[in-house]
């Protein structure tokens, strides 16, 4: 690492023109490119993805996203029913108008023969389909805000007008980039206090907007490629922004170390990235590993996420180890602060980095009372982690969102006019290539369904001119929305006991689908292969470590230890969206169930981010036991050494993390809170209270490994000590000043 170091700080222009020309470069070809992002759920083996494909097969698909104009009269003051002259004369005007707008390709009124069931049985509510030339994420957003304010201009009086669908709900959506923008904000507030210095606070940062800027520019390209759905550039953000920032601050605080210390800039730099380098590259490797781990799921969806969130983890890997060291060589001492500047003239150099008094007294605090710190911090963490064993994965819709919103209210009035279960119907797709003994069979399903408890009604939905014969769908509308358990459980009736009473004894086949299926079934799916997965991304994990510190009890602590803070994490999670404690507080709308993707997301960059800390507060713990073989002092220098830099690289976290609630998307608003709350549990209660509390009751067996085990491994360097600062005794160790005046204390 120090030979590539050198090459970055010799060759610092060139490294920074490919680095401008990469962020460039990209952001040009993607404008000009556009995007192609798609949502596929490919989950092969379930019923629903049958149904998918048969449909796909049968039915030739509508060009673009189709959305609801929902409206409703109040009797008492404006009209008796939707079909009331006046109501239908200034609604017709309204839809054919936005039959007009760009980009709308049909509008289905119901007051035209095709949409004569879009009027509910009291006549008080009723609704419009608009179908666009183009799939939701494809669509100006201008031109979507056109329909939205036409339909709106019809409100009136005592006649409501409200907006659903995905096309829809994009107007609704902060402005691009607001949720990255306030994150690099809080993230530049945290780095001065921390540095006091404007050129070292801009180095981080730098460092995630290049990484971030270029994955996303280079997402929109690979779209067009690969299978990327249209939430991949939120997460691949959310990563990017968090891990960018910190690895650059790990290796900017070492730096800064150096300097302070007396090295040249170039020798400072070299040295950082021969030590909290390595540590970077590690710890980035790690994120990587677990990210990928995603594709043993199997599932295309998650394997788009997957592949932009290792993306932009690489970029910012790539960028900390060879833009910061560019950037080393261009500002030269100016990274300190005025201050320090100042001192180092006047004082001359220290021999390492002192740790702040607090620091070494709550390491000598932890070491004095271990016991007590240990079963603090384990009942903490239980009691969060108890709401998890409610965990329910599901999928959120419209009606999960604030109540001010208009897809919000549309879903309401849908579901008050038309029963819960409209939302989210479910359709039976049968092959019916027999003839007619298929089509009576199926005939007798449709009464059998229509006769089935949490049935609204089943009916056979006619087959548009020149589709195929061979198929027919039936939409079956449950008395409760899509979210429901009951849903889940009529699902399961239909599929284990009333569908295959009807296919018995004849040739008809009949699966059930739809979006309310498709999403149990997705969740389903996961919630089967969940267990594996966790314990692949565990066990790589541990084996990384089990080569890194040559120990087998450490690599065992922190396999436990992300565990734990998966469970207290995920326990906040279903406290919050699931069971509804402080939504309206946070304006998050309505509880529902977690998003089934969710917990594959967040668990490999919990485990990486947690690896993340624990490499870099082990590996000076490690460090300070090969010089002394002492496990008290190893454990309290390294907590006292790492605790503040590990404590700053959190609160950064947490607040690029928590500022994704602004996103708009409900996936990244859970993932952002999610990832928020689990890096202040881990850094703050186990990285701080736990893991050193335990190491220090464990005592040396922290270090043993087997001599068989031990002459099989190969030989990894996560970080290696320092080399001694100017001024220190030949073979002296590193030791912070902060750490002998404890034990001269003592």
């Amino acid at each position: 690492m120090a030979a590539w170091a050198r090459w970055c700080l010799r060759h610092r222009l060139v490294v920074l023109l490919l680095w401008v020309g990469a962020l460039f470069g990209t952001a040009v070809a993607s404008g000009v490119a556009g995007s192609a992002y798609a949502n596929v759920f490919g989950f092969p083996g379930t019923e629903s993805s049958r149904a998918m494909e048969r449909m796909e097969k049968a039915f030739p698909q509508r060009a673009g996203d189709t959305d609801s104009v929902v409206w409703e009269v109040d009797a008492d003051k404006y009209a008796k029913s939707v079909k009331d002259p006046a109501v239908r004369e200034r609604m017709s005007a309204a839809l054919a108008d936005i039959g007009k707008l760009p980009e709308v390709g049909t509008v289905v009124s119901p007051y035209e023969p095709e949409g004569a069931r879009q009027i509910s049985e009291n006549g008080r509510i009723a609704y419009a389909e608009v179908t666009f030339t183009k799939q939701a994420f494809e669509l100006r957003k201008e031109n979507i805000q056109k329909v939205v304010d036409r339909a709106e201009e019809a409100r009136t009086g005592g006649l409501r007008v409200e907006l659903g669908g995905q096309a829809i709900e994009q107007t609704q959506e902060p402005p691009a980039g607001l949720s990255e923008a306030v994150g690099i904000v809080a993230a530049a507030v945290v780095l001065f206090l921390a540095f006091g210095s404007l050129f070292a606070m801009l180095l981080p940062l730098l460092n995630a907007i290049f990484a971030v800027g270029t994955g996303l520019s280079a997402l929109i390209l690979l779209s067009h490629v690969v299978d990327l759905p249209d939430v991949a550039p939120l997460m691949g953000s959310l990563i990017g922004l968090g891990v960018g920032i910190d690895y650059a601050l790990f290796i900017v605080t070492r730096h800064r170390k150096g300097l302070r210390a007396g090295l040249d800039p170039a020798e400072s730099a070299m040295r950082a990235l021969d030590t909290s380098g390595r540590a970077v590259l590690f710890a980035g490797g790690t994120v990587c590993i677990a990210l990928l781990a995603m594709f043993s799921l199997d599932l295309s969806f998650l394997n788009g996420i997957a592949i932009a969130a290792t993306l932009t983890t690489l970029l910012s890997v790539a960028a900390a180890v060879t833009l910061l060291p560019a950037m080393f060589g261009f500002l030269g001492h100016r990274v300190l602060s005025r201050k320090e500047r100042r001192a180092l003239a006047e004082e001359g150099p220290r021999e390492g980095e002192k740790p702040g008094g607090r620091a070494v007294r709550w390491a000598s605090f932890v070491e004095r009372r271990p016991k007590v710190l240990a079963a603090v911090a384990l009942v903490v963490m239980a009691v969060l982690a108890i709401p998890t064993l409610s965990l329910r994965l599901g999928t959120n819709d419209q009606g999960n969102q604030p109540e001010s919103q208009t897809t919000r209210k549309a879903y309401d009035l849908l579901a008050e006019g038309f029963g819960p279960g409209f939302n989210g119907p479910l359709l039976m797709v049968a092959d019916v290539s027999g003839g007619a003994a298929e089509q009576r069979a199926l005939d007798g399903l449709v009464r059998r369904v229509n006769g089935t408890e949490g049935v609204v009604r089943a009916v056979q939905l006619p087959a548009a001119p020149g589709t195929a014969k061979d198929t027919a769908v039936v939409q079956v509308v449950p008395t409760t929305s899509p979210q429901s358990e009951k849903t889940d459980r009529l699902i399961d009736t239909l599929r284990d006991d009333i569908v295959p009473a009807a296919e018995r004894g004849t040739a008809l086949e009949v699966d059930i689908g739809g979006a309310t299926a498709i999403q149990k079934d997705f969740a389903s799916v996961i919630g089967e292969r969940l267990p594996p997965f966790i314990a692949l991304i565990v066990g790589l994990g541990a084996l990384l470590l089990l080569v890194a510190f040559r120990s087998v009890v450490v690599p065992l602590t922190a396999a436990v230890m992300n565990l734990i803070a998966a469970a207290a994490s995920f326990g906040v999670l279903v406290a919050i969206f699931q069971w509804g404690w402080g939504m309206d507080l946070l304006g998050l709308g309505k509880e529902g169930p977690i998003i089934s993707f969710l917990p594959v997301i967040m668990l490999p960059l919990l485990f990486g981010l947690s690896m993340d800390y624990q490499v870099f507060l082990v590996s000076r713990m490690h460090e300070e036991w090969v010089h002394t073989k002492d496990n008290a002092r190893a454990v309290r220098a390294g907590l006292a050494d790492t605790s503040r830099v590990i404590n700053c690289a959190a609160l950064i976290m947490i607040c690029v993390f928590s500022s994704f609630i602004l996103s708009g998307d409900r996936g990244g608003v859970m993932a952002g809170l999610g990832l928020a709350g689990s890096v202040a549990l881990d850094a703050f209660i186990l990285r701080m209270v736990l893991v050193p509390a335990l190491m220090q009751l464990i005592g040396r067996a922290n270090w043993w490994l087997p001599r068989a085990i031990d002459k099989r491994l190969p030989h990894l360097a996560v970080d290696p000590p320092d080399r001694p600062y100017p001024g220190a005794a030949p073979g002296a160790s590193p030791e912070p000043e902060g750490e002998r005046e404890l034990v001269a204390e003592r």
